[in-house]
């Protein structure tokens, strides 16, 4: 079995490259998906956070109010730190579940998408090799200008708290390269990919 490190940064098409991944047989863990779920209503993260951070740092219907704790870790990154310390244990269990389900049903790969790999290390432990979608810096605000509604000043301090663009390739052991690249094409070059992986 080849597990798969996936990562890519805001806006890179990592997603898409993800779900092309899962159409081929490979099993994904989306750990941004598993994160949004500790901080959904009733989510795992939530008492915690509301006994860390203040009832304020929740919505009406008692999920994270994620765009006051982006504008309070942008203005402290002690405040990043501490939501993470509390976040990042619970998807890191609930991810090695997913992949004992996974290992139990005999998939041939499982791809984690990881957005943060780079950032947190202790990811390429877990993972045979890492496949980075990679972007161009403009392309990629464009991207999210589009499907989030943030404007420039917004999406590119989110960029900025990311790994940058170096850091990602030099950890990198595969590379897509998805700045202005057609769907086709991208596909095609995901198709070549997964050869290598026996899918």
């Amino acid at each position: 079995m080849l597990r798969l490190g996936l990562t890519g940064g805001i806006g890179s098409g990592k997603s898409t490259v993800a779900n092309l991944l899962r159409s081929h047989g490979a099993s994904l863990i989306d750990a941004d998906a598993i994160s949004r779920s500790t901080t959904g209503a009733g989510g795992s993260a939530i008492a915690l956070i509301t006994l860390t951070f203040g009832k304020e740092f929740l919505t009406n219907d008692g999920a994270l109010d994620r765009d006051r704790m982006r504008h309070a870790t942008f203005a402290d990154p002690q405040i990043r730190e501490r939501l993470e310390s509390i976040i990042h244990p619970l998807v890191g269990k609930e991810s090695t579940r997913q992949e004992a389900v996974a290992v139990a049903a005999g998939v041939r790969s499982i791809v984690f998408d990881i957005p943060l790999l780079v950032e947190s290390r202790r990811w390429r432990k877990r993972v045979d090799a890492v496949l980075v979608v990679d972007c161009v810096r403009t392309v990629q605000i464009e991207r999210v200008m589009a499907r989030s509604g943030l404007d420039k000043a917004a999406v590119e301090r989110i960029i900025d708290s990311q790994a940058s663009r170096g850091e990602r390739l030099r950890a990198a052991d595969m590379v897509l390269f998805n700045s202005g690249t057609l769907m086709s094409t991208l596909m095609v070059e995901v198709d070549q990919l997964v050869q290598r992986f026996g899918l």
